[in-house]
């Protein structure tokens, strides 16, 4: 481990600090473009994300190849092996399941700990390089018609604004806690709100905030990462089948094995006829 680099972490890349510059980050995030994309800007030496299950298409490490376009040594952590949204705890628990080109080129290798790559990689250069252009990060309203909800598919939960108050909502994030602590992340009361189920993984993280949206009666549920890619909102709502749902969404109808489009035009039909 080269001395005066140091090994951060961060629940998200999104939300890592800018002392991250110069060192290794340990992101909680999912490993997709968007957050690697994210985590390029800070100028590091290298990172470690989540590869929530890799998913449809590689969706869930297709980070990876995006950051070796500008030689950033990148590895993902098997998502069974450690809790997504918890840099912390893929630090401590995680094992690699996908390493890039640069990253290879440190020795980092799919078997190894989390922790002895991110050794490996304080020897690897930073790279301080505009990023390349990315797709994720878009909003788009589906529907928003007159005496209806609107719904809308945001590709990252953080994106939520007041104004989505009382919509149904797919977004193309996890269903993780960061940290596995309660937080404000879906700070507007919506109606209903879906999420990608990163392969579920350790001690089911990936699903994780579903049961604590019941407490305030939002119904939520999870898309299987097989069957749409992570980080599309719009992959999950049209091709998205519900792997796990809160009781307040099995109250409406919902189970596992339903595509969420079809809930969501049954709950734009119960609504209908209840205003």
């Amino acid at each position: 481990m080269s001395a005066g680099v140091s090994i951060r972490t961060a629940p998200s890349s999104a939300t890592a600090s800018d002392d991250c510059r110069g060192n290794v980050l340990v992101s909680g995030s999912y490993g997709g473009e968007y957050n690697a994309y994210h985590a390029g800007k800070l100028g590091i030496r290298g990172v470690i994300l989540n590869d929530a299950g890799v998913g449809k298409d590689g969706a869930g490490i297709r980070g990876l190849a995006y950051l070796d376009r500008v030689g950033l040594a990148a590895a993902a952590a098997d998502a069974r092996t450690c809790h997504i949204g918890d840099g912390d705890h893929m630090l401590a628990h995680g094992i690699v399941s996908h390493v890039n080109r640069a990253a290879a080129a440190q020795g980092c290798a799919p078997g190894e700990t989390v922790r002895r790559c991110a050794e490996r990689l304080t020897d690897a250069p930073m790279i301080d390089a505009p990023m390349p252009p990315i797709q994720g990060g878009r909003r788009h309203v589906v529907s928003r018609r007159p005496g209806e909800l609107p719904v809308i598919c945001l590709d990252a939960a953080p994106m939520l604004e007041p104004g989505d108050a009382g919509s149904i909502v797919v977004t193309g994030s996890h269903a993780a806690l960061f940290r596995g602590l309660p937080d404000d992340v879906i700070g507007p009361a919506v109606r209903a709100i879906f999420f990608s189920d990163a392969g579920v993984g350790l001690d089911g993280a990936g699903v994780a905030r579903l049961p604590t949206l019941d407490e305030r009666g939002i119904a939520s549920g999870a898309a299987s990462a097989d069957s749409a890619s992570i980080g599309d909102a719009r992959s999950i709502y049209e091709w998205g089948v519900l792997s796990h749902v809160n009781r307040t969404a099995a109250a409406l109808g919902a189970s596992a094995g339903m595509s969420i489009r079809a809930f969501v035009g049954a709950l734009l039909i119960l609504w209908r006829a209840r205003a």
